[in-house]
């Protein structure tokens, strides 16, 4: 009796013409594949990435996550050993009497400062963007409010506003008006920081806005100009058309800044006089460390709401950004 010996490696199928045929087990042929130096070089490259976003952005996310749905106290900070709450802070944060003023101050603040930063920035951008004589130094001067540290554009403006012995009101008093309580005053407290907020910010939405302006061809303003098109004609048609893009990365990281200053107004007001300039951001940092008796949890409770509402906007961003490209 004969027997067939078969290479392990292989297994008989029938071909066409009935006739057993050897393929190579498709299991046992195959190897296995070791990472590339291209592959190991994209992770060499990628952890320190991976790292610093873990370190200094998921790690601080979990911790205030963490400190908002527990009670915490000095001690308790310290041990470790804080009882969880649950949404118990979120409650108090909501029903605290400075929530309302707090939302309305940082809705205010954050509108209208987005609204004159974007608005000065761009009519700066087509101003420089007309390439004249010294337009590359006084854009270089525009950017010293952006350079400078915070503490020291806020320290500056507190001078300026001085009720007593700021440069705004002697300038008020020499065309014949009265002193102004810029920073004392509940009616013209938010006012100052917002306009402190638009001067540093303004410098941010030229360069970018500016850039986004080089970038769109000379050929369709003449083009336009041929065809009798004006200046503001030429504006509403082709400029903010085709600077829509750079816009809303703008206005997106405008918007993200600008929900978290804190700073300009505590420097210059610490949220005061009565809470009349007290925003989400000040409010965090004064019942998390400005008090005597910390209360921890309702602070970050508060800077999560900050963090919602950015990453809400965010959110939006990339939806209309999708759209756009799947149009």
């Amino acid at each position: 009796m004969n027997r067939t010996t078969q290479l392990p490696h292989h297994r008989p199928v029938l071909d066409r013409d009935g006739a057993a045929s050897a393929v190579p087990s498709p299991v046992r042929s195959r190897k296995r594949r070791r990472p590339s130096s291209q592959q190991w070089a994209a992770w060499a490259f990628l952890a320190p990435v991976t790292l610093y976003l873990g370190l200094f952005y998921a790690y601080p996310l979990y911790r205030n996550l963490d400190l908002s749905l527990r009670h915490y106290t000095v001690r308790s900070f310290v041990q470790g050993d804080a009882p969880f709450t649950g949404l118990a802070n979120y409650r108090t944060v909501f029903d605290d009497p400075t929530f309302g003023p707090a939302l309305t101050h940082t809705v205010v603040f954050t509108v209208v400062c987005l609204f004159f930063q974007y608005a000065i920035g761009l009519a700066l951008a087509v101003f420089f963007n007309q390439n004249f004589r010294l337009s590359a130094t006084l854009r270089a001067l525009f950017l010293v409010p952006w350079l400078l540290p915070l503490i020291v554009s806020a320290s500056t403006w507190s001078w300026m506003l001085n009720s007593d012995s700021g440069v705004v009101n002697a300038a008020l008093h020499a065309v014949g008006i009265g002193p102004v309580n810029w920073l004392t005053s509940p009616s013209w407290s938010l006012i100052s920081v917002i306009i402190a907020n638009i001067w540093i910010g303004v410098p941010f939405n030229l360069v970018v806005l500016h850039s986004g302006l080089q970038a769109i061809p000379a050929s369709l303003y003449e083009a336009a100009a041929l065809d009798g098109a004006g200046a503001w004609r030429r504006f509403w048609h082709i400029t903010l058309p085709l600077l829509r893009p750079v816009s809303a990365i703008t206005l997106l990281l405008g918007l993200v800044y600008t929900l978290k200053v804190f700073d300009i107004i505590w420097i210059m007001t610490k949220g005061g006089p009565a809470d009349s300039s007290t925003t989400f951001a000040t409010w965090s940092y004064r019942l998390g460390f400005g008090n005597l008796l910390p209360a921890f949890g309702p602070g970050a409770a508060v800077g999560n709401l900050l963090v919602v509402a950015a990453m809400v906007f965010g959110l939006v961003y990339l939806r209309v950004q999708r759209k756009q490209y799947a149009s």
